[in-house]
């Protein structure tokens, strides 16, 4: 473009002005050339952006492609199958459970079954129609006072200030009437959070809100008031979480409102860190007697961690400092590197931490492998939507399922992708008291109850066809997967699955043993 056309805009709409003055019929036409005319030579005369400052007005078009080429893109260009990080169909699929409506799908598969990425359970000739309605699941290993019976999918940690108060509402409201439980996030209990009185499982992260010190530290005393709390039923210890794993964060003071500070048991309108790492330890014995001592203080209430696996070897010196304690976890929730709901850097997101299914056999195979997964359950969180997401989860090694953007979309989310902007324009990850006015909890909450209940009734259409008794019979044997388009194989010749109490009694005949090598049970470093 001729470096001359820079001055086109300006002089037409100088032109179109003069004429509009000039010619009494055309004096209505200033209200409408006037501002443009003012856009314009702003941009030309402004210097700090250089297209603007070239291109006039025209510029602008730009910013307004960029804004709205991701609704575009979504809603006109992707096909049914290629959206990200949830496709159309995924999301399709919980909106029509959440509403209620017809969730089957016509003409067979759209998925390429000869691709690489195509993966299927395998089915009985018998199916057992005589398999139970429902599943529960007791979380509490022996010294656990006050075990939960868990629903298999429950919400997984998505705070109060990350999601609107009304969304928080609307979601416990959900768990209270499908009795299913609401994992607060690290951002504590809110007032939201109580108002329904559905079951809490409250995350504790290294800021330590909720029951936090003056100097940021861990308060035993704030923590045994809040634990004691019969909406409490779980403790969930946070080490790392699948977007971020091994990151901080720093809520802004001006971020810091009164009911966030309530909440977290912060200064209103001060700056809050939140450290990369825990100070209340810094090994694994100490970690357990941490877990120790809060289980004690809870009134005897399950507690556990939450983690997405980096280096295998840190999970073998926490499963070789159980043995030699005998201190173990409730519970251990293993989010994978393909989970997060809120704004996290970019790298980290794209290359950091292990995706759910490695980080799923790391655990399985550190508590099998050391006779302790009779004592700690595991629970699976990382993209699951659905009851054949949570069956192939079921089959790696979990005891239950933890979902947070399926519940998100159960509530009216539309993956605007603006959720680290404020401005979500469903009213659920926003702190806009009008965008969030447009949320109703009462018909959302309707929603959750509703989507978590057909999703839980697919996983028992599976077992059925399965011919199982329960989702805890599936065993990698009975998932396969694609090798090449011409090739498949069972997942338990594609994954190592280590045969009970191997890493104590043989550990050098296992592909584990560099990483049990490796794992020292009084730190969480290497051996060298």
């Amino acid at each position: 473009m001729d470096p001359a056309t820079r001055y086109i805009i300006p002089l037409v709409l100088l032109a179109a002005t003069a004429a509009a003055a000039a010619i009494p019929a055309f004096h209505s036409a200033l209200w409408a050339v006037l501002p443009l005319l003012a856009i314009a030579l702003w941009d030309f005369l402004q210097s700090r952006h250089t297209l603007r400052r070239n291109y006039p007005l025209l510029a602008r078009m730009r910013w307004l492609s960029e804004d709205l080429r991701p609704f575009v893109r979504s809603y006109f260009v992707e096909g049914d199958l290629e959206g990200f990080p949830f496709n159309h169909d995924e999301r399709a699929l919980v909106y029509a459970r959440a509403k209620g409506q017809l969730d089957t799908h016509p003409m067979g598969t759209e998925l390429d079954v000869y691709s690489d990425e195509y993966q299927w359970l395998g089915h009985s000739i018998q199916p057992n129609s005589a398999a139970p309605e429902e599943w529960r699941l007791s979380i509490g290993g022996p010294d656990c006072a006050q075990p939960y019976s868990a629903a298999l999918l429950n919400i997984s940690a998505m705070s109060f200030g990350s999601l609107s108060g009304r969304a928080i509402e609307a979601l416990n409201l959900g768990a209270k009437r499908g009795n299913f439980a609401h994992d607060t996030g690290e951002g504590s209990i809110s007032r939201y959070h109580r108002k329904h009185g559905g079951d809490l499982i409250w995350e504790i992260g290294s800021g330590y809100f909720g029951c936090r010190a003056s100097d940021g530290g861990f308060d035993p005393a704030r923590f045994a008031e809040r634990a004691q709390d019969d909406q409490v039923r779980m403790i969930e210890i946070k080490l790392s979480q699948g977007a971020k794993p091994g990151h901080g964060g720093m809520l802004p003071g001006a971020k810091v409102t009164a009911e966030i500070a309530e909440a977290r048991g912060v200064p209103i309108g001060q700056d809050v860190i939140s450290p990369a790492a825990h100070s209340a330890f810094s090994t694994p014995p100490e970690l357990l007697e941490w877990i120790a001592r809060m289980r004690e203080a809870s009134g005897g209430k399950p507690v556990g961690i939450k983690l997405c696996v980096g280096q295998p070897h840190e999970i073998f010196a926490l499963a070789k400092a159980m043995v030699l304690t005998g201190i173990t976890p409730d519970f251990i929730t293993v989010d994978g590197a393909e989970g997060g709901t809120g704004a996290a850097p970019l790298e980290l997101t794209n290359s950091v931490g292990m995706p759910l299914r490695e980080g799923l056999v790391t655990v399985r195979n550190a508590l099998v492998g050391t006779n302790l997964k009779d004592r700690v359950r595991i629970a699976a969180s990382g993209k699951i939507h659905s009851g054949a997401g949570m069956a192939e989860a079921f089959g790696l090694g979990a005891d239950w399922c933890n979902a947070a953007r399926a519940f998100m979309f159960s509530l009216g989310c539309i993956q605007s992708m603006k959720c680290h902007t404020g401005a979500c324009p469903t009213g659920i990850a926003t702190q806009s008291a009008w965008r969030e006015r447009g949320l109703v909890v009462e018909d959302k909450a309707r929603r959750v109850t509703r989507f978590q209940r057909q999703t839980l009734h697919s996983l028992r259409e599976i077992i059925v066809a399965m011919g199982l008794d329960n989702p805890w019979q599936i065993s990698p044997m009975d998932m396969r997967e694609r090798v090449n388009s011409a090739e498949t194989s069972a997942v338990d010749r594609i994954h190592y699955f280590v045969p009970p109490g191997a890493l104590i009694e043989g550990p050098e005949g296992t592909p584990l043993a560099r990483y049990w090598a490796m794992a020292r049970p009084d730190s969480f470093r290497r051996v060298s």
